[in-house]
């Protein structure tokens, strides 16, 4: 006889329970509202695209040894996405001429890639994409960082919780010349900056001195600063936007020079959101703008602007700050019970009245007894419950049991709604 199968999921995921699933609706639910308040629109797309849609843009590293590439029964090259961004660029080349611009796009969904499992990072995850297209630098930019806080603020976060870490890839690029690098110099030195968080500092210094004889950071930050007359007035734009920033109520910006964000189509600002708490070392988000995605498939350039939030990262925030993610708020409010199982067609009728009001109600469908179905619902971490049987169906007020307290009162079915309403 064959083993029996493991009921362990595939290493780097999870199963998401009921209770668990709930928690990740409320965070998507309070970041969805959100950004309505900002006239953002949510879109989606398959998982599945084609290999060299990520091999034509997206960093390296993620390409060659993150991706779930595989060749499907067609022999046509296939991966899982690992994020949404050249996804976004080819739908909106695709309608380019359709579409109205400037567009406030955001989607939500599962992402691929193939890691090592760890605090902050497994191999799928959720993660919500917030896009501005086809406005250049400028408000579009302050706007996208404006919302990115908001959001986190959205939870009940303040700004000491959290700084937003902005660079641009202009100025690193006019540092990397000031210190002699080539374009491929550049490239590699970029690259090596991007993993700076992950070596020490011995080793960075040392792989950096490879290629190149000073360290481009100093003609943005150190004594060579003002070597570069490029640098400087790159150096002049950042803080322009910062200043710009604070300006508008986002104090808790700073310029960082060693902030790359690994991906290849970056073309201006990019920022990272950190968590101040060292027990969350990974960014909670992060993003930038890139206006040359559009010329993977032939089209002009398209400005565009926005961030990645993943929800591994941001569910530890909260955790970390104690902030409330309304993990209750699709649970049912209400357990409707049933003193014999004859009342159950009753009460299933009086339990419509109510969800056509908005409420949320669990019908007991079992021969228990009433006390054994409070249990039942206390279990169930619903908060209220009614006895629903022949004097209720008769027309007399409805009592309610408050199962935290033990409390009970009488209602009108009118005032029931009301009540039940407010307690969300």
């Amino acid at each position: 006889m064959s083993e029996p199968l493991s009921t362990e999921p595939y290493k780097g995921v999870r199963d998401f329970y009921p209770t668990d699933w709930a928690r990740q609706e409320a965070l998507f639910t309070r970041i969805q509202q959100t950004l309505a308040l900002w006239g953002y629109e949510e879109y989606n797309a398959s998982p599945l695209e084609r290999a060299e849609l990520y091999e034509a843009k997206t960093s390296e590293e993620i390409v060659n040894e993150q991706t779930y590439t595989f060749t499907d029964r067609g022999d046509r090259r296939v991966t899982l996405r690992p994020e949404m961004t050249p996804t976004l660029a080819r739908m909106v080349v695709a309608k380019q001429r359709e579409l109205v611009f400037p567009l406030r796009w955001f989607s939500i969904g599962n992402r691929f890639r193939y890691e090592r499992p760890q605090k902050g990072r497994l191999r799928e995850f959720y993660q919500v994409d917030v896009d501005l297209v086809g406005l250049p630098d400028g408000e579009a930019d302050i706007e996208v960082v404006q919302l990115a806080a908001s959001i986190l603020k959205s939870f009940g976060a303040t700004e000491d919780d959290f700084v937003i870490r902005m660079n641009s890839r202009p100025l690193l690029n006019a540092a990397c010349a000031a210190a002699g690098l080539t374009n491929e110099g550049t490239r590699q030195y970029l690259r090596l900056l991007d993993k700076k968080t992950k070596m020490t500092r011995e080793a960075f210094v040392a792989a950096s001195n490879i290629l190149s004889t000073k360290d481009p950071l100093a003609f943005i930050e150190g004594e060579d600063a003002d070597v570069s007359e490029e640098v400087a007035s790159e150096k002049r734009r950042l803080l322009n936007r910062i200043n710009m920033l604070k300006s508008r109520g986002v104090h808790n910006v700073v310029c960082d020079s060693s902030i790359v964000r690994g991906f290849d189509y970056y073309t201006d600002m990019v920022f990272e959101i950190h968590d101040v708490n060292i027990a969350n070392s990974r960014a909670l988000l992060g993003g930038g703008r890139y206006d040359g995605l559009g010329t993977l498939f032939g089209t002009d350039v398209v400005p565009s602007v926005g961030f990645a939030l993943g929800d591994v990262t941001l569910a530890d925030f909260l955790d970390t700050h104690s902030l409330t993610s309304n993990k209750d708020m699709h649970l049912p409010q209400v357990y409707l019970g049933t003193p014999f199982v004859d009342d159950i067609s009753a009460a299933q009728t009086f339990a419509n009245t109510l969800r056509i009001e908005g409420c949320r109600v669990f019908v007991n469908l079992t021969k228990r007894t009433l006390s054994d179905q409070i249990k039942d619902a206390v279990k169930r971490d619903i908060p209220f419950f009614i006895a629903y049987g022949a004097d209720e169906v008769s027309g007399k007020a409805i009592r309610m049991k408050t199962l935290a307290t033990g409390e009970e009162a009488s209602f009108s079915v009118a005032d029931l709604v009301t009540r039940l309403q407010h307690n969300g």
